[in-house]
């Protein structure tokens, strides 16, 4: 099949239009990861600018291994981000199954408390009152516990199970199986590309957690990633002189950001394909 000069035309326009946003992207994490790893020599010899460093030094991420409060935090976003998302997705699928049946009494009008809290919130004072009340502050589940459901995912998880062959779960009951029987052995083995998409959004969310962080702990010792790399970035300037026997402040930034997110840019492209999959069968019904 001959393409046409129309099709020819769409598809160069398109492709240059992915190549400026794919540039777009690629570009600021190149001139980070560049930085982190260049002697401040070089980087000073280039106005401050470099993409392609000439020679490597990794004391810079050296320095936030052992110097700074890096690794702690590193345990302590690790830790809300795998205990989290697991009770994230629990809790999510035992709200969106039953939520998914037709037959469940008064399902309309928790779907529409559901909607609701898409669109209000209780606000930050609050919020703050209740995790103080409960006696959360300072503590790793003030981190959890008050986002332990999104109801956008909520709706996601929910449109994916209405999705599934109603028979399956007719002949389970059939053969005596229980409603939590039939989500645990039917319908979540089912459902891996939705869970893993919702399970991402969980993840990304506990491992970029910083408002939650400032607001219910002054502990440091419970100081999550982002927090600590945010003292770090707005570090002064150390001076520029004997620059060569120092680890200046630029470079300590820059791998900063680099180990925040690193993690995430690295799971991400196992996830891609469940994730496309996941999306798009979870939103065909509102």
């Amino acid at each position: 099949m001959v393409n046409s000069w129309e099709d020819r035309f769409f598809n160069t326009v398109t492709f240059i239009i992915l190549l400026l946003c794919g540039a777009a992207v690629v570009f600021p994490l190149l001139y980070v990861v560049s930085v982190s790893i260049t002697p401040i020599s070089e980087v000073l010899k280039n106005g401050g600018f470099i993409l392609i460093p000439r020679h490597i030094t990794l004391a810079a991420y050296h320095k936030l291994l052992t110097d700074s409060g890096i690794p702690r935090a590193l345990g302590v976003t690790a830790y809300i981000t795998i205990v989290g998302t697991v009770l994230n997705i629990i809790v999510t699928a035992l709200m969106a199954y039953p939520l998914s049946r037709r037959k469940l009494p008064g399902r309309s009008i928790i779907l529409m408390m559901v909607v609701f809290t898409l669109l209000f919130n209780g606000g930050i004072i609050p919020t703050y009152l209740v995790v103080k009340s409960v006696g959360l502050l300072n503590s790793l589940w003030s981190l959890i516990l008050p986002n332990l459901v999104w109801s956008f995912n909520i709706l996601i998880v929910k449109s994916f199970f209405e999705q599934l062959p109603e028979e399956l779960f007719e002949s389970a009951r059939m053969d005596g199986a229980k409603e939590f029987r039939v989500l645990w052995q039917i319908a979540l083995p089912l459902s891996v590309p939705v869970i893993l998409t919702v399970s991402l959004f969980y993840a990304v969310g506990h491992w970029n957690e910083f408002f939650q962080a400032i607001m219910y702990v002054t502990d440091r010792s419970f100081f999550p990633l982002q927090v600590i790399v945010r003292e770090i970035l707005i570090q002064t300037q150390q001076p520029l002189e004997n620059a060569e026997n120092l680890t200046p402040t630029e470079t300590l930034q820059m791998a900063s950001v680099v180990m925040a997110s690193l993690p995430i840019i690295l799971v991400y492209p196992f996830m891609q394909k469940h994730f496309t999959k996941g999306m798009l069968l979870g939103s065909i019904k509102g």
